[in-house]
């Protein structure tokens, strides 16, 4: 038995914990560069407002109709995510972290120690009480059910946030209510297909014969039609695969020409994309840069390029990276253009460092390279101080290149400087 926990509207809901007055008011989350909305509260969802908006569009219409725009803090976000998959993970045996901002909880077991319901909500209460953020649980003998049960209660307040689809009559009434479209794992232009053959519903697409969805389909939809009947063919993964890249990249907040401010830019980049690697214990031997302009710019000539470096010994410290990073980004800067966009990739992962060099390999490993590293990883993840390469730049300085975020919200529980201050 599987129970789906997925957070309501988690951008805009982590955004109004430490801003209780906000509370059943339209709020959005704006993407990268505060670009377009990427997250809205239920009231803004009421007002029309849809994922995908150009802020510059709907900016000042949106406004005077009372809604607060946030730009993207994802410190917050990741920290408040970690919060509620601990609290899962002391309630329930075994948990998925499928998503940022929900979970699969194997709940094998339970049904004898209470009902199944009454544990939904006491999941929705613990978080509630401890996060101020508020779950929808979705349980059902399957994970494909369980997000139909997941997504019904979000659609039907009269649910009280908790489905239980255990029993087969309650699967095929729900299933009769739920579009194809709705169903996890079919896309848009399968549920089209579907609907052109007369199968509209989840309840259709179960009494589809899954030898017939395998040849007409794909395994994948035959998988889906047997998960549909109760027959779980999707089980519980704790740990997720190992990454085989790591990518790192962001728009400019404004286009830049120069060398410089590209060059701090990778630096940054190089610089995060390593401390992924480290959290992963992974070694890289191979690090890869690309640039392009913007391919929508008038009277502009597009121009995109890469190129990658590889090491003679796979690395995770920060100073090897961004070294190779350097290197790629001079064989495709060219001067003059504007630049939209810039990124570090990192491949070709090994589970350590070791390999033979040869008697004319230029490369010396840094001495103590491994405890620097995790003492800059430790100051860097305190919350009370930072520690960046020169090549980044001057840190309060602020550089033209930098994500525009003329909305962000305080770091409430990752910095020190941002926790909230009580005066008695």
């Amino acid at each position: 038995m599987f129970a789906l926990v997925d957070v309501n509207s988690f951008y805009a809901s982590c955004e109004t914990v430490f801003r209780p007055d906000l509370r059943g008011k339209p709020v959005v989350v704006l993407s990268n560069n505060d670009g377009c909305i990427i997250a809205r509260s239920a009231a803004a969802k009421r007002l029309g407002y849809k994922m995908g908006d150009p802020w510059f569009k709907v900016a000042r219409e949106a406004e005077r109709r009372g809604v607060v725009a946030f730009s993207s803090n994802y410190s917050l976000y990741s920290d408040m995510s970690d919060r509620v998959m601990t609290i899962l993970q002391q309630l329930t045996p075994r948990v998925e972290i499928y998503s940022i901002d929900e979970a699969f909880c194997d709940l094998t077991g339970m049904r004898r120690l209470t009902a199944l319901d009454e544990f939904g909500q006491q999941l929705r209460e613990q978080i509630q009480l401890r996060t101020h953020l508020t779950v929808g649980v979705g349980i059902a003998p399957t994970k494909t059910l369980a997000k139909l049960a997941q997504y019904a209660s979000k659609r039907w307040p009269a649910t009280k946030g908790v489905v239980d689809l255990s029993c087969r009559q309650r699967q095929e009434k729900l299933m009769a209510l739920v579009p194809v479209e709705e169903i996890w794992g079919i896309g848009r232009q399968l549920a089209k297909k579907l609907q052109m053959m007369g199968i509209d519903t989840a309840l259709k697409l179960s009494r589809l014969s899954p030898a017939f969805a395998r040849k007409q389909f794909s395994v994948v939809v035959e998988r889906t039609v047997r998960e549909l009947n109760g027959i779980s063919c999707l089980g519980l993964e704790e740990f997720a695969a190992p990454k085989e890249q790591i990518i790192c990249s962001r728009s400019f907040g404004e286009k830049p020409t120069d060398e410089d401010s590209v060059h701090q830019a990778i630096c940054a980049h190089a610089e995060r994309a390593a401390e992924k690697l480290r959290a992963e214990h992974q070694y890289c031997k191979r690090i890869g840069v690309f640039v392009s302009t913007s391919p929508f710019a008038e009277n502009e000539i597009f121009y995109k390029n890469q190129a990658s470096t590889e090491l003679a010994v796979a690395t995770q410290d920060t100073r090897d990276i961004i070294g190779a990073a350097l290197k790629a980004l001079d064989a495709v800067f060219i001067p003059g253009h504007r630049y939209h966009r810039a990124g570090v990739i990192l491949t070709d992962f090994r589970s350590g460092k070791v390999s033979q060099l040869t008697l004319f390999d230029e490369y010396q490993p840094q001495h103590n390279g491994d405890k620097l590293m995790e003492l800059l990883d430790r100051i860097n993840g305190s919350g009370k101080a930072k520690i960046w390469f020169a090549g980044q730049g001057i840190q309060s300085a602020k550089a033209d290149w930098k994500m525009r975020r003329e909305h962000l919200s305080p770091c409430r529980t990752t910095k020190y400087a941002d926790i909230l201050k009580v005066r008695c």
